[in-house]
């Protein structure tokens, strides 16, 4: 396969211009590259100062040269990392001389991380974790990240994977040889009672993943309310700049606009939505529209009701699901009502209680939450296979031994499919397209 066969080369580090940049370079040409560029190879894992060469002998820059050779290396194929001044003309010097090379490419979106699962380097779920590391903007979602591109997550579903082995094992030694005093006999009762057990850890794992899906994409708090009761001014004050235009004209907000919080290191999507009211102008309807997808969607709900006019519209006065906030209390005497919290947008008073709420809130949903839990739609999507195929074998006794034995080999089969066990090519391309070139 000429894509696993080329040398590859990536700018690793940030755009330039920089201080430093990184180039990584992979593949079995890499030690003739370090020999062309600055005379020889490096020792193994030692920085070395050298200065690299056009094949002409000009000079490009003096930087830092590191070696890594196969199988110890990130990829798993012999590996040099060059640190170079970071500027634009440096660095297209350099890209120009190992493009002259035969044998040697630029690499494409998430070219090495792919290498390093096609030999055995990391998993499915590693890689995954690691582009969501890369990606981390909150520290949740960085501690979320950490777990998986280390490992955790994927260790949880070896061992489920290996539950099942056995347990196949043991069954089908039972089935074989009946006779034998080497094989303990009826070993039935106490499988099944195993594969009980690992069908509530999966059904208790796969509980959280919805957890998991927040961390990572966003706890989503919506805001709602009768038009003019505040919703854009409050999204602007908690941005800290303005997002949605703010009049005194009702409906001026006519579709849902988001920005991201960080709050208490949750990432925070906050939502303006339309006023809710019957109207009669095609534009504001859809934003209404829209506004009550958004409500179903929310994780969260805060009923903005303004102190001086309150008014709580009719589908959200039984809805146990929100956080009533009053608002404009700048602008009233009267802070009587059944209000969760009372703000003024205008003077700031109740911000940051209004923000501490938001994050005691989310830290009450994931209170003492292991991250060491699904992430992602495909994991979720085969841990629920797999839950109903061990279900399935558990369930049905009176089904034949070997039926029941092949639900637990499809139950492995969808837990080998989240780490890449099995053939999982289909997925490949969509989840290294998701990194950046240099990784």
């Amino acid at each position: 396969m000429a894509m696993l066969s080329d040398t590859i080369y990536a700018l690793s580090s940030g755009a330039p211009p920089s201080g430093v940049s990184v180039v990584r370079i992979s593949g079995p040409l890499t030690r003739d590259i370090l020999v062309k560029l600055v005379g020889s190879v490096p020792a193994a894992r030692h920085a070395s100062y050298r200065t690299i060469r056009t094949r002409n002998n000009h000079p490009i820059d003096s930087g830092l040269v590191m070696f890594f050779p196969a199988p110890n290396s990130f990829t798993g194929e012999d590996v040099a990392e060059l640190q170079i001044h970071g500027s634009r003309a440096v660095l297209a010097a350099l890209f120009h001389a190992l493009g002259d090379i035969p044998g040697v490419r630029m690499a494409v979106e998430g070219e090495f991380s792919r290498r390093a699962f096609e030999n055995g380097k990391l998993d499915l779920v590693e890689v995954e974790g690691l582009a969501d590391l890369i990606g981390a903007e909150t520290e949740m979602q960085r501690r979320l990240a950490v777990e998986q591109s280390a490992g955790g997550l994927s260790a949880i579903y070896d061992s489920w994977a290996e539950r099942l082995t056995r347990a196949r094992a043991l069954i089908e030694a039972e089935l074989d040889f009946p006779d034998e005093d080497d094989v303990p006999g009826s070993v039935s009762d106490v499988v099944w009672a195993d594969m009980a057990k690992l069908r509530s850890d999966i059904a208790d794992h796969l509980a959280a993943a919805l957890a998991g899906e927040i961390i990572r994409d966003g706890f989503k708090v919506v805001i709602a309310g009768a038009p003019n009761a505040g919703k854009s001014s409050l999204l602007n004050a908690l941005a800290r700049r303005d997002v949605a235009i703010v009049t005194e004209i009702a409906g001026t907000t006519r579709d849902v606009l988001q920005v991201d919080l960080d709050i208490d290191g949750y990432l925070i999507k906050l939502y303006d939505t339309a006023g809710l009211r019957e109207a009669d102008d095609k534009v504001e309807m859809e934003g209404v529209r829209r506004a009550r997808i958004a409500l179903r969607d929310a994780d969260l709900v805060l009923l903005l009701v303004d102190m001086t006019k309150p008014l709580i519209p009719d589908d959200l006065e039984q809805s146990s699901s929100h956080v009533t906030v009053g608002t404009k209390k700048d602008l009233t005497e009267v802070t009587s009502g059944r209000y969760d919290l009372q703000i003024s947008t205008a003077t700031g008073d109740g911000l940051p209680e209004l923000r501490q709420l938001i994050g005691d809130i989310v830290e009450r949903r994931f209170a003492g939450l292991s991250m060491a839990i699904p992430s992602r739609q495909r994991h979720k999507d085969s841990l629920a296979k797999c839950l109903a195929a061990v279900d399935a074998a558990i369930s049905r006794p009176d089904v034949n031994l070997e039926l029941r034995t092949e639900q637990l080999r499809v139950a492995a089969e969808y837990l080998g499919r989240i780490t890449g066990r099995v053939d999982v090519e289909q997925l490949l391309g969509v989840i290294f397209s998701e990194f950046c070139i240099g990784k």
